[in-house]
């Protein structure tokens, strides 16, 4: 058990220090907007070292739509081999969050952006926003309903832990008109 510990913490110090922490110097891309921030408590943990910034870092705002969906799913399957769980503060999934908002920016009425967009938001357990873009969305299929219900779950779960039964009711009545879950159900029964 011993050995294996220590192999662990070698092969651990290994990765970390093969990977580039400091941040891209690429800053003119801009945020989302303002009222769609996460929240405090979904943050990823500080001590996970980021990968090195991709090599093609094009700006998303000189990129058609198009161009700007196939680098999202192509910085979306980078980021999906390079860390183990999805924050939207990792490099590569602000890569690919980022243009899938530019290209579903650039053509509001295009169903396919916006669901990809509403999916990386679920996906990097941004809920605000994917609660908000599913919201928008019309006609969503059996998985989207799902990925959905999830979002609103975990703002339901967030609103309930502070003590806001109002807005949790709001949430678990509207996951529960996209998709009845186990999550849901437990919460309204949390609900007076």
């Amino acid at each position: 058990m011993k050995k294996i510990l220590m192999l662990t913490a070698f092969a651990l110090a290994g990765l970390a220090a093969a990977q580039d922490t400091t941040p891209p110097a690429d800053t003119t891309t801009p945020a989302a907007p303002a009222d769609t921030a996460a929240p405090a408590d979904t943050a990823a943990p500080a001590d996970t070292a980021a990968p090195a910034a991709p090599a093609d870092m094009s700006m998303p705002a000189t990129m058609s739509a198009s161009d700007n969906f196939a680098r999202a799913q192509e910085f979306a399957v980078q980021a999906d081999v390079a860390y183990p769980v999805p924050f939207y503060d990792r490099t590569l999934w602000k890569a690919s969050v980022d243009h899938a908002y530019y290209a579903a920016a650039m053509e509001q009425g295009n169903r396919d952006y916006n669901a990809y967009l509403a999916q990386l938001y679920t996906k990097t357990q941004w809920w605000i926003n994917a609660y908000n873009a599913w919201s928008r969305l019309a006609d969503l299929n059996d998985t989207e309903k799902q990925w959905a219900s999830l979002s609103a779950a975990k703002l339901a779960y967030l609103a309930l832990q502070r003590g806001d039964t109002t807005m949790a009711r709001t949430y678990v009545e509207k996951g529960m008109s996209w998709a009845d879950s186990a999550s849901l159900q437990a919460i309204m029964k949390r609900l007076p």
